[in-house]
């Protein structure tokens, strides 16, 4: 897909939901990537959300707003299927059209991915190691990051979980198969991540909210594959699965909220 965005201007016409387009839609497979508009009914969730607003086609329209669309972008394409995507993303369209609103709104809404990031995913991943869980703790006892200096606070925790995941995936690693390591990784890169990531990318302009951003991911990553590390090399996909269920869970709530911003 395309990763590039537009303005986030106010949109002066309301868009209607074609509701015949809107039947259509529901019939076909949501897919990944890009696509043409002859591409024999191939299309991903942002194509969809542009088709049913009667936009010219694009995934990146603008009856939506871009922080929503990143988040959709990426999260379309990081799904295993397109029935996961059917399942997950396809009653979300609608909700999209007429999205669009200030420059403010979209910020506001990237920090809200920003602090899902480090207060929620983060910790649920660390939560899988024992020795982790003063880390688990402190992230989400954090307050809720609405604004730079939230995440900038925010860094010091975070980039200490980090420090203490590295150090656990050590340990784990000696014993772990590679097959236990590709899975923790699988895992740990997931769908929901992926989308948040994306979203939170207007408000992690700054150094120190970049690193803050950046270290959760790392924080993450390494206790996954700590995680399975100490899992059967079997075992370990299906002792992940329940983790990364949830965060698919979890990112729908996310969504919803940012959503609900609305000045």
């Amino acid at each position: 897909m395309n990763d590039s965005t537009q303005g986030n201007e106010v949109t002066a016409a309301e868009f209607e939901i074609l509701q015949d387009r809107l039947a259509q839609i529901m019939g076909w497979p949501m897919q990944s990537g890009q696509h043409l508009p002859n591409d024999d009914g191939a299309m991903c969730a942002m194509e969809m959300c542009a088709y049913i607003a009667g936009e010219p086609w694009s995934d990146h329209p603008k009856c939506s707003c871009p922080t929503l669309t990143s988040f959709m972008v990426s999260w379309n394409d990081g799904l295993p299927s397109d029935a996961e995507r059917d399942r997950l993303l396809k009653p979300l369209i609608p909700r999209l059209i007429n999205t669009r609103s200030t420059d403010a709104v979209a910020e506001r809404r990237s920090y809200l991915a920003l602090d899902w990031l480090i207060r929620v995913h983060t910790p649920k991943w660390l939560e899988l190691v024992p020795a982790l869980q003063e880390h688990v703790l402190a992230l989400r006892s954090l307050p809720e990051i609405v604004d730079m200096a939230g995440a900038t606070a925010a860094g010091e925790k975070v980039s200490l979980a980090g420090k203490a995941s590295a150090a656990a995936r050590a340990a784990a690693r000696a014993a772990a198969w590679d097959a236990a390591w590709a899975a923790a990784v699988d895992a740990a890169v997931d769908a929901a991540w992926a989308a948040a990531w994306a979203a939170a990318g207007a408000a992690a302009g700054d150094a120190a909210v970049d690193a803050a951003w950046v270290a959760a991911g790392a924080a993450a990553w390494a206790a996954a594959w700590a995680a399975a590390g100490a899992a059967a090399v079997d075992a370990a996909g299906d002792a992940l699965k329940p983790t990364r269920e949830y965060l698919q869970q979890s990112a729908l709530d996310l969504f919803n909220r940012m959503l609900e911003v609305e000045s």
